[in-house]
């Protein structure tokens, strides 16, 4: 048996892990990775740690599974409009990486959207002016950190695939459309990286990477790393990785994925779609040059919200210790949580909002805000498929995965509060899973996709419960607290 290694760099961790061709994950090896907060708002990561880490978990892997001769072929996720600056002859980086999460540019972005720019930025890539995307961030970069202009014509910049495609190749400088789609540089309807945008947002052409399928021959890594050479087959960012792993391939169909954040894609097929209510639009996949499209809403504080509970807050010790503390109690008490701690995305896209905890009295207990915080995740779903449903994408079932979901509790609060079927696979890392579906068929394993989709496995439903009058009362007091955190009850 020869096996699909992937690795699945995250926001808080890497791993990497080790499938069969049917799906089973036969194996896996993890390391957390340091989050920088040099300032409020502002989110880095050490690249080079995240090479480190990523290549010795990988490397494990390749010895788990008896060596080089039992790896077929190597799939990439990541998380996405994270930018990584770097030398193109050694690959070392040359500064921090700007994270997602980051908002250092909101003035730049608002000063772009007052100048009127954001019409068109949206109609070439289906993303609207947010320091959430890369394009302002490497601008910015450019501008601030002189070793990068510096590096002159050595200067490589990508995002996290095209980074760790570099260094396991040594020196192959490419993207996958579904992460160059997150740029706010490309053109995604049409073409590759649109000259209009990297004036808008002064960023030379040649720093780029080249714009690939997400399956397909994307070179071999440098035999000295895993003693021969392995073929890497397959890439997409998070959020699509996801959207396969969960067989979401026909259009209409929707999942959502609670990870650090928390990100929902409806597939659209061919059809390239346009929001009217604050959605995105993003390359789901590109095989042969063709692509596929989905409607994205994205959360920016999902998961991560539990852990700030936990480390910084010791409201709780591990967190799974929030599903018993939501069971314990009858409601939420009046306790709404507003989980804004790096601003409010979609459909709000309100990079100067912060967090919000009302409905606060004696009466309230450790449990109320744990079980606020877990309701906080079905009011913003809740949100987005009113959203969606403007656009005329409602969602009829919703698949769910990423390490929240193992809590039961959420997963029927879900159902209750979007009147709607959820559905959980037994095996929810589905992330990792959509890489190792692309990876297998740029390796010629599966002929296509929807063959490769037989690795996903059974799926367990919830249905919702709850007493009507109590969904539209819990609904009713999340817009209020909402009003109250944008500042406008």
């Amino acid at each position: 048996m020869r096996y699909i290694l992937v690795i699945d760099e995250g926001t808080t961790s890497t791993r990497a892990m080790l499938f069969a061709a049917d799906g089973k994950l036969m194996s896996s090896a993890q390391e957390a990775l340091t989050q920088y907060y040099p300032a409020p708002g502002l989110v880095e990561h050490d690249a080079a740690e995240i090479w480190t880490k990523t290549l010795a978990c990988a490397q494990a892997m390749v010895t788990q599974a008896g060596g080089t001769d039992r790896i077929a072929c190597i799939g990439i996720t990541n998380q996405r409009e994270t930018v990584v600056f770097w030398d193109r002859r050694s690959g070392e980086p040359l500064a921090p990486a700007i994270v997602w999460q980051d908002r250092r540019t909101a003035d730049i972005c608002a000063a772009l959207k007052n100048a009127g720019h954001e019409d068109m930025v949206q109609a070439k890539t289906g993303l609207l002016l947010d320091p959430y995307f890369s394009g302002s961030k490497i601008g910015w970069a450019l501008k601030n950190w002189p070793q990068l202009m510096e590096a002159g014509n050595n200067l490589a910049v990508g995002t996290i695939e095209s980074y760790l495609v570099h260094r396991l190749t040594g020196g192959a400088h490419m993207s996958d459309a579904t992460n160059a789609s997150r740029t706010a540089l490309m053109a995604i309807g049409s073409s590759g990286w649109d000259d209009g945008l990297l004036s808008l947002f002064d960023v030379p052409r040649g720093i780029l990477p080249e714009i690939t399928d997400c399956a397909g021959d994307m070179g071999t890594t440098l035999p000295a790393l895993f003693g021969r050479p392995i073929k890497i087959t397959g890439m997409a960012g998070d959020q699509q990785a996801a959207t396969i792993g969960q067989g979401c391939l026909e259009p209409g169909q929707t999942k959502a994925t609670f990870g650090t954040g928390a990100f929902i894609l409806t597939q659209t097929g061919r059809r390239l779609p346009q929001s009217k209510n604050k959605l995105l639009s993003t390359i789901v996949w590109q095989l042969n040059g063709e692509r596929n499209y989905a409607l994205e809403g994205s959360v920016f504080v999902a998961g991560s919200l539990i852990q700030w509970l936990r480390d910084d807050l010791g409201l709780i010790g591990k967190a799974p210790e929030t599903e018993p503390l939501a069971r314990s109690v009858a409601d939420n008490g009046g306790v709404y949580f507003v989980p804004a701690l790096s601003g409010l995305g979609a459909p709000y896209w309100r990079p100067d909002a912060r967090g919000m905890i009302s409905g606060l009295s004696f009466s309230a207990t450790k449990a109320h805000i744990a079980r606020a915080a877990l309701e906080a995740m079905a009011h913003q779903a809740h949100d987005l498929k009113t959203a969606y449903g403007a656009d005329g994408c409602d969602w009829q079932e919703l698949r769910i995965d990423g390490g929240m979901v193992a809590n039961d509790w959420m997963a029927q609060d879900l159902a209750d509060i979007l009147d709607i079927t959820v559905e959980r696979p037994a095996f929810i890392e589905t992330t990792a899973l959509g890489a190792a579906m692309l990876a297998g068929v740029g390796a010629g394993l599966y002929d296509s996709l929807a063959d490769a989709a037989a690795m996903r496995g059974p799926v367990e439903k919830f249905s919702p419960t709850i007493n009507p009058a109590v969904r539209a009362a819990r609904l009713t007091g999340w817009s209020d607290a909402v009003a109250k955190t944008l500042g406008v009850a």
